[in-house]
């Protein structure tokens, strides 16, 4: 049961993080630190949320004196006063009003209505822009908009202490902007929400303001001082998490022992000659129409989720409910998508399989905007913290565009690499070939797959780290052959050649490996 009775009493020091003021006594004997969320005493007693089924906007705008806010920015951001109460409200990404934040003098927060994901006054401002700044409470975002009118100023629902959290799930506003300025308290808390913070956004976008004498843009106001909060803005130094270092430096990074993989895969063969899977590779896989390509996609998604992985998967081609049945199909071994199921059957397929899985999926069938595929893998990556992402297949991904298909090949696998490499993500990749002017070649019967065979661009076989072919006889007079699986680029080890032969199951949905002879691979230790 929430006590709501207890009063506020005065503020104090906490212990936890350091703050000076941040921490809140109340006439319980509990404490409650606004800045760390750290609780002491009852746990029982919340005072800083309140739920309530609806909520309304009172009060009214009022110029804050002491604050230096004018009525219009009040009005603006819909700051009211409501006697001795300040009210902030919360919109969806709708603009639909959901919650109200509301302070007191002594600063004893609440909260009525939902929760959101989205920042304070994000719904005032556009989702794409030149600059938008982010502050850590309400009122130094009305401070800042004072400074500046016009500007997209916005804070942190939380404080400093969930600025990451709060920050990752509003990714794809902040990929709309040029710059993104974090103008957080000058505190410790607030210098290393900032670099947490800022580690989540696109890199090259982010700064970091300093505001030189004050703790925060509301004191810098209060002050008169409207100048300095500009000249922190307008000199926000840019964030560089990388840089330029001394060799010198590196003998700890080079001599901590590093796992030759991240994951295994399900296949013998593949694990033997990749040596498994590895976080920041692009992994394209090439096929002839039909030869499974999707279906070894799910394969090793299902083996990876089962294993508690995070995996993204954006399968252009399919609906999301088409792809949800082949990955529970795999899962279970029972071909659902086929065929008549009740839904005692599928509700049981879905619990033993997705409803235990970090599973995100595109949900976007139809739609293939490039730069929207960039973003919400990106968003995957970064919001969501999959670390290993499915992209299927490339040659949807560029059918929307018109233009020379080799340079919008040459450019989309630019920004793919980009991705990886600046996520740190495993990413896997369907790209499909070119019809064969042979008969006695051609894929669907078999044919033998070749980096020169890759579709459009060679661009494909270099930036893939590993470039895998799979070859099928789909018109066999005995029916379909086994699927053998070839080699084709390995970066890291440089093996290449066959690597085993795989059996589908139709009605399992999965695939089963048997030996196979291999042909000669490179050995880097006598290759010359």
């Amino acid at each position: 049961m929430v006590d709501l009775t207890n009063e506020f009493v005065r503020h104090i020091p906490c212990g936890n993080c350091g703050s000076s003021d941040g921490n809140s006594l109340y006439s319980d004997g509990h404490t409650y630190c606004f800045v760390c969320h750290e609780r002491t005493g009852d746990n029982d007693v919340i005072h800083s949320q309140r739920m309530t089924k609806t909520v309304h906007l009172t009060g009214s705008a009022e110029r804050l004196h002491k604050r230096n806010i004018s009525e219009k920015t009040n009005q603006f951001f819909q700051i009211y006063r409501d006697g001795d109460v300040l009210r902030f409200p919360y919109y969806d990404e709708s603009g639909i009003l959901l919650g109200v934040k509301t302070k007191t003098k002594k600063k004893d927060f609440r909260y009525e209505g939902v929760s959101t994901d989205t920042l304070f006054a994000q719904h005032r401002f556009p989702n794409t822009g030149k600059r938008i700044v982010v502050t850590e409470g309400e009122l130094d975002a009305a401070s800042c908009y004072e400074a500046m009118p016009g500007w997209p100023m916005v804070s942190l629902p939380h404080g400093a202490a969930s600025a990451k959290k709060d920050i990752q799930k509003q990714i794809p506003l902040f990929q709309g902007y040029e710059e993104i300025v974090l103008f957080f308290d000058g505190d410790d808390a607030g210098r290393k929400a900032a670099e947490e913070a800022a580690s989540v956004l696109p890199p090259g976008k982010v700064s970091i303001a300093r505001l030189e004498g004050f703790k925060d843009p509301s004191e810098a106001l209060q002050a008169n001082d409207a100048e300095a909060i500009r000249k922190a803005i307008w000199n926000a130094k840019p964030f560089r998490p990388d840089g330029i270092v001394d060799g010198k430096s590196l003998l700890t990074t080079v001599t901590k022992p590093q796992p030759p993989f991240d994951h295994e895969y399900p296949f013998a063969g593949l694990n033997k000659k990749l040596h498994g899977i590895r976080y920041g590779e692009l992994t394209t896989f090439t096929a002839g129409t039909g030869a499974g390509k999707t279906s070894i996609m799910r394969h090793i998604a299902t083996d990876l989720l089962i294993k508690g992985e995070s995996v993204g998967i954006l399968e252009l081609e399919a609906s999301n409910r088409r792809t949800a049945l082949g990955l529970m199909s795999t899962a279970v071994g029972k071909n659902l998508a086929i065929g008549e199921h009740s839904e005692e059957e599928l509700t049981e397929a879905f619990n033993n399989s997705i409803a235990n899985w970090n599973l995100y999926m595109f949900d976007g069938f139809g739609s293939f905007d490039p730069d929207l595929i960039y973003n919400r893998i990106e968003y995957m990556a970064t919001g969501l913290e999959c670390k290993i992402i499915f992209l299927d297949h490339l040659s949807i991904l560029l059918s929307g565009l018109s233009g020379d298909e080799r340079r919008m090949i040459d450019s989309t696998m630019t920004k793919l690499r980009s991705l990886v490499e600046r996520t740190g993500i495993a990413l896997f990749l369907v790209s499909h070939l070119r019809r064969s002017n042979n008969d006695s070649n051609a894929h669907e019967e078999g044919g033998r797959v070749s980096l020169s065979q890759l579709r459009g661009s060679h661009s494909i076989a270099q930036i893939s780290d590993n470039l895998v072919g799979l070859e099928v006889d789909q018109q066999g007079e005995g029916g379909r052959s086994p699927t053998t699986v070839r080699i084709l680029k390995n970066r890291y080890s440089g093996e290449t050649g066959t690597c085993g032969k795989l059996d589908y199951n139709l009605n399992l949905c999965r695939f089963t490996e048997h030996e196979t002879t291999e042909s000669p691979v490179f050995n880097p230790a006598t290759d010359f």
